[in-house]
């Protein structure tokens, strides 16, 4: 896929990996309409770096907001008459006992990682598939494949995502209309409480910065890849999860204690 004047929906953009993704896109001269919620400042402005082809938009969006979503789909349509490609980059993170999970922050936890994808690739599909071209990117986790201990909701809200995905392109078919879906190990951004990064500092997890997993992301999207999964020997587990689960128990089950006093720490914080 030639990123050259594509129109490209982009939520999370002000994060650790979505300003770096947006610049990527810019450089290969997408049209970019970058959604960021209130407070990430530093896309306020609808500017181009020099060097770049492209053109932005900048919408601020709360993406687990109906109205919000319903207005900055209106906001690119008006201003660019269509998408034609979607990336659903923004996403939540809990980490710790499930039973100490804030009810508030479980929803908005599945309102942001699988509700609000699946939303706005709903009201955005009609126009792809009457084009009959177009792309959905959905960014997931390993944890979408590795259910991983203390990330329980995390981890169900990816898995969705990762069945959404698969269902979704396999419904597809023949539309010209593809379905993405790429799933990182940690990444080192501010997602991540910081008992995560003490946590992989210790070894028990490998975490990656933010710009090759932009730029894995992007190489995804040109490829038109089905799944891209990033990282090994996450990317083998993954794999292995779905064909033998008892040897992720089991290799798992020796984590386990590290992790649950991880996990009760961050309780005290």
């Amino acid at each position: 896929m030639d990123l050259n004047r594509q129109r490209i929906l982009l939520t999370g953009a002000g994060g650790g990996i979505g300003s770096l993704l947006g610049d990527a896109l810019l450089a290969r001269g997408a049209q970019l309409c970058r959604l960021v919620r209130q407070g990430e400042g530093a896309l306020a402005a609808d500017s181009v770096p020099a060097g770049y082809g492209g053109q932005t938009l900048t919408l601020l969006c709360d993406i687990s907001r109906p109205e919000q979503r319903a207005a900055a789909i209106e906001a690119v349509n008006r201003a660019w008459g269509g998408v034609d490609i979607l990336i659903n980059l923004a996403g939540v993170l809990d980490f710790g006992p499930l039973e100490t999970c804030d009810a508030d922050v479980l929803h908005r936890l599945l309102q942001v990682n699988l509700e609000a994808p699946m939303q706005l690739t709903r009201a955005l599909l009609p126009g792809m598939l009457e084009r009959g071209v177009g792309r959905i990117v959905n960014v997931g986790s390993t944890f979408g494949s590795i259910a991983f201990p203390f990330f329980a909701a995390y981890s169900a809200s990816k898995f969705a995502l990762r069945g959404f995905s698969q269902a979704l392109r396999r419904e597809l078919d023949g539309s010209g209309v593809g379905v993405t879906y790429v799933a990182p190990r940690a990444v080192n951004t501010p997602l991540n409480p910081p008992v995560v990064h003490e946590m992989a500092a210790q070894g028990l997890m490998q975490m990656d910065e933010p710009g090759p997993v932009a730029r894995a992301i992007v190489r995804a999207l040109e490829q038109e890849r089905g799944e891209a999964y990033l990282g090994f020997p996450e990317s083998l587990f993954a794999r292995l999860n779905a064909l033998w689960p008892g040897l992720v128990d089991f290799a798992l089950r020796r984590q386990l204690p590290a992790l649950r006093r991880f996990a009760t720490a961050s309780l005290d914080r």
